[in-house]
């Protein structure tokens, strides 16, 4: 099922009473940058998150001339907000039984709309020109909103999480880097053993630059026990995963000291290769109908303040 994007014809009204077509996609990571489709939004000034994504979802609302819907990830918060936003500019929030049914044409309208592979093509590109944090807020925003709509063990999921954790590791935050990895491996153990060993090494990779000694005991146990599941099955065939293995295997029984010459965390790439949350996944809460920062007005101008419930 597909849907056409093509504006209405200028001199028609729009059609405020209209069902939305497709749901667009925001996030606000804990720093306050802003995405909404895929792209990262520009904050001028001290402008607030919620006006710009209610400013850019409006925008698209009057280019299709009929009320767009919303999902809203806000980790500032710790909530997820849905909207209804109208060509006029108004908007409300709506409680989550209200949203639009999460089926599976649904779901393909919104990707064929805003492709997943075209978005981690964005965040590469990023990564590659060396914008570190463009890339991860990006790839972050993806993994939150595929694992929220499709589940942590889908396909496209797991990826986005796994270039998360990538670029995590670019940036240092072995920490992060270490819990998104393994949430990947763990997933791909119970679900895909056969392909799991890249996704132990990435974790690996990771949890050789650990410095915490807590950590590095419990996270390394974890490591040791998917090598050597891998190892019973007879896939553990690769001489670098042996070897990361028994990296793994001395720096524990060594007391955990560092490895002096960590190896580097294998590459992702465009176009590599629903389920319950993961089990490191921060929990979000639905937000209340008509929560002030989401809700306006019609007719109200842009980056002006959201109406009082």
């Amino acid at each position: 099922m597909s849907h056409s994007l093509t504006p209405r014809d200028q001199g028609n009204l729009p059609v405020l009473s209209a069902p939305p077509l497709i749901r667009l996609d925001a996030y606000v990571a804990e720093d306050g940058s802003t995405v909404v489709n895929g792209h990262l939004l520009q904050m001028g000034g001290r402008r607030p998150p919620n006006e710009a994504i209610l400013d850019a979802v409006a925008m698209f609302s009057r280019t299709v001339g009929a009320p767009v819907a919303a999902t809203v990830i806000d980790r500032t918060v710790m909530q997820v907000a849905r909207l209804r936003v109208y060509p006029d500019g108004s908007s409300r929030t709506i409680a989550e039984e209200d949203d639009l049914p999460p089926g599976l044409e649904r779901t393909a309208a919104e990707e064929e709309a805003f492709p997943p592979l075209a978005r981690v093509e964005r965040i590469i590109q990023h990564a590659q020109h060396e914008e570190l944090h463009a890339a991860f807020v990006l790839a972050s925003a993806l993994r939150e909103h595929l694992t929220l709509r499709r589940g942590a063990e889908d396909e496209l999921s797991l990826e986005a999480r796994a270039i998360e954790a990538y670029l995590a590791y670019l940036r240092d935050d072995y920490m992060l880097s270490i819990t998104l990895a393994l949430t990947v491996a763990r997933i791909r153990c119970r679900t895909d053993l056969n392909r799991a060993a890249p996704d132990v090494a990435r974790a690996t990779a990771a949890w050789q630059r650990l410095l915490d000694e807590g950590q590095v005991a419990t996270r390394g146990q974890e490591l040791l026990h998917m090598w050597a599941r891998l190892s019973a099955e007879g896939l553990l065939v690769e001489p670098s995963h042996q070897a990361m293995a028994q990296t793994v295997r001395s720096r524990l029984q060594q007391g955990a000291r560092p490895v002096p010459a960590p190896a580097a965390v294998p590459a992702l790439t465009a176009g590599q290769g629903p389920g319950p949350l993961a089990p490191e996944d921060k929990p979000l809460k639905p937000t209340r109908r008509g929560l002030r920062r989401f809700t306006r007005r019609a007719g109200r101008a842009a980056g002006s303040s959201p109406e009082k419930p």
